[in-house]
């Protein structure tokens, strides 16, 4: 099984919102996990793809406790 790798910059054209916003959600913990080897920031899709899970609603009254993409 190939492990696929996305950065910074493809994981915010993936969402499309800014590069600031995924630094801003490492920051404070939200988002999906991610790697730091060699000081490069990377995410395996694996876990942009739980994230994404994670993030599934099936009304907008129910919200879950994590940010979602392109919410605040």
């Amino acid at each position: 099984m190939e492990i696929v790798h996305f950065n910074q910059r493809q994981l915010a054209a993936r969402w499309a919102i800014s590069e600031a916003t995924l630094e801003r959600w490492r920051s404070e913990g939200i988002g999906p996990k991610f790697l730091k080897l060699c000081g490069r920031v990377l995410y395996r899709q694996v876990d942009i793809e739980a994230y994404e899970e994670s993030c599934l609603a099936t009304s907008t009254k129910a919200t879950s406790p994590v940010t979602h993409v392109g919410g605040r």
